[in-house]
């Protein structure tokens, strides 16, 4: 199995293009099954997420066109993808695909509201936490799907047309909220969505099904309200800026020092983190092409942090953001409010030396002088580049296993920060 291996103490320095989205680009692919027509998405990363769900679409009939990037090609990090769903061969997503990614179950949205029916199988991923498809299936019903679950396998079918509802979620879900947008704009009549997610990548899957005909109002707050159309068309839109992404890259700057370019950053679709790097110490600068970030000698200074929901500081650069403050000068708290198992990090970042302690949701970092290099595992998506960036900053060497995890989220994550100054390499099994 691949590891990654890192030699500690470069300060970073150079540019670093920016990747679209993976949370992004998920939704719009599987929005491609609503209509008979192409779906063209600019921007597509080239990571294992992406390519799984193309299969997992292909499996269902979808074929696909690809301009760009392909395995292995170095420097090139934009791609299109055009996706044609004219012919659905099935409407079953099997277990050895859907159980290896969560957001490969919004596909039953899509099938349901086109086909009239969809069966596939409950969903797997990080092991995170809950991620219950409860609600999405409540909605579903509302809808007026008929919804039994057996052997693992979610089957939904339509026995009238779907109408639309006036719905609110138990809670904020991005991926509830994806799910029922797509369902919303073929269903007949209004639907309102409450309590909805507003998270950037809802709003790019709502711009997309706008561009393919939808009516769609309100997306990005907390209402959003979608009058049904009988038929969706094809169209062409770009994925929008990995957020999680831009957030690594500054806290990684922030851990080591230096002076990098965020090319093609986007500083509104993370206000909140770059507000709390700012007060940790790192210093940023805007501009219309992205984000100059850097730091100079100056102690990290402490700051508290509570994961919430967008426009909240995002649990997705919860475990970075703890890797920073292990450096930091002082005592700081770090409480999880999203996924109760999202601290599974911390013990392997106590190998490199940090001081951590938990009570219940809220993770206490005591700042050291220095972290020493370490060997560690990777326990998820987020919680692998955490360890990475604690070994760039690390005395001596890390390695990094299990990185299968980055390989789903960070395109050319090791070729990026090389270019940059860091002594990373992928060493291949």
């Amino acid at each position: 199995m691949d590891c990654i291996k890192i030699i500690g103490g470069n300060k970073l320095s150079g540019t670093i293009p920016i990747s679209g989205a993976k949370n992004a680009a998920l939704p719009l692919m599987i929005a491609s099954l609503l209509t008979d027509d192409i779906l063209s998405l600019e921007d597509v990363p080239y990571l294992a997420d992406i390519e799984l769900l193309t299969r997992i679409l292909s499996n269902h009939g979808v074929d696909y066109s690809v301009n760009g990037r392909r395995e292995h090609q170095s420097g090139a990090y934009s791609r299109i993808i055009h996706f044609n769903a004219r012919h659905i061969a099935n409407t079953i997503a099997p277990y050895d695909l859907v159980s290896r990614m969560r957001a490969s179950f919004w596909v039953i949205g899509p099938l349901l509201a086109r086909m009239g029916e969809a069966e596939v199988s409950l969903p797997g991923g990080c092991a995170i936490g809950t991620r219950p498809v409860d609600w999405i299936l409540d909605g579903l019903r509302k809808f007026g799907a008929d919804i039994t679950i057996e052997n693992g396998y979610v089957r939904a079918r339509t026995k009238t047309i779907l109408c639309g509802i006036d719905y609110t979620f138990p809670k904020v879900t991005v991926g509830g909220t994806h799910v029922m947008l797509m369902v919303a704009t073929l269903a007949r009549g209004d639907t309102v969505l409450r309590n909805a997610a507003c998270e950037p990548e809802v709003i790019n899957l709502a711009n997309c099904l706008n561009l393919m005909g939808a009516r769609i109002i309100g997306a990005g707050t907390s209402e959003i309200y979608i009058t049904g159309v009988s038929r969706l068309s094809g169209a062409r839109i770009k994925v929008i800026p990995d957020r999680i992404e831009i957030g690594t890259y500054a806290i990684a700057v922030g851990m080591v020092g230096g002076d990098i370019f965020l090319e093609g950053a986007d500083s509104s679709l993370l206000s909140t983190v770059l507000q709390t790097l700012r007060k940790a110490g790192v210093h940023i600068i805007e501009n219309d092409q992205g984000l100059r970030i850097f730091r100079d000698t100056s102690s990290l200074a402490p700051v508290d942090i509570i994961t919430q929901p967008f426009p909240g500081f995002p649990t997705d650069l919860q475990a970075q953001f703890m890797s920073l403050m292990t450096c930091a000068k002082g005592r700081s708290h770090i409480t999880e409010i999203i996924f109760e198992n999202r601290f599974m990090h911390v013990q392997e970042l106590a190998r490199f030396g940090a001081s951590i302690s938990l009570s219940g949701h809220t993770a206490t970092v005591e700042g050291v002088k220095f972290l020493k290099g370490a060997e560690v595992m990777a326990t998820d998506l987020r919680a692998s580049v955490s360890l990475v960036i604690a070994g760039l900053a690390a005395e001596g060497e890390t390695v990094v296993n299990r990185i299968y995890h980055l390989d789903r989220g960070f395109e050319c994550l090791e070729e990026k920060l090389s270019h940059c100054g860091a002594q990373i390499q992928r060493i291949r099994a």
